[in-house]
């Protein structure tokens, strides 16, 4: 299955300067947040394949204009041509106020009411964010800290791959776009970025 994942920063080649040839052979579309509502419904217009997505920190303006015929699997396993999807959106909180923001103890109680939801699957095969996981690839500053919990969902159920952006590979040019974490492969989504399951 090709896997396309988007996050944080609209790709000129697939909406400014649209070329249906970077979505041919597409068959899902995953979502780290951040990105214009608009941007995602063009896209699953476009590309005819499933478009999942979990809220980025930046994503408020979903609860009023929320992206066309594609899925938010915020809190959730969805199953997608076989594979178990596990969202799970937002940042550390860094802001009084903000949506999408929590903090590690919020997270954590996140990730705890999902507990049968993940008995009934028996795991999931990717883990779908927005913020990395603590001390994976994450920020020096608050906004940019990883969930401690994600590292824990990754030791426990072993998903074949994390997915996730926040974290812009133009902060630092020696963050990785890939890199393995125990049995999982973890990715940064930033911009746009391809795979095979």
């Amino acid at each position: 299955m090709r896997i396309l994942v988007i996050s944080d920063e609209e790709s000129p080649a697939l909406w400014d300067h649209f070329d249906r040839r970077r979505l041919e052979g597409v068959d899902l579309i995953l979502s780290c947040g951040d990105l214009d509502p608009e941007y995602l419904s063009f896209l699953v217009t476009f590309c005819h394949a499933p478009l999942l997505y979990v809220h980025g920190n930046h994503d408020d303006k979903y609860q009023k204009t929320p992206p066309g015929g594609c899925i938010c699997v915020e809190n959730r396993i969805h199953v997608c041509k076989g594979l178990r999807i596990l969202g799970l959106g937002g940042s550390m909180r860094y802001k009084q106020r903000g949506e999408h923001q929590y903090t590690q103890g919020q997270m954590n109680r996140r990730v705890l009411k999902m507990t049968i939801p993940l008995l009934r699957h028996k795991g999931f095969d990717i883990l779908l964010t927005h913020a990395p996981a603590y001390n994976l690839n994450d920020g020096d500053d608050l906004a940019h800290t990883g969930f401690e919990v994600f590292r824990s969902l990754m030791d426990r159920y072993k998903p074949r791959y994390f997915v996730h952006g926040h974290v812009h590979l133009t902060y630092n040019p020696d963050l990785p776009r890939r890199c393995t974490y125990g049995e999982t492969q973890v990715i940064n989504g930033f911009g746009t970025y391809y795979f095979d399951y």
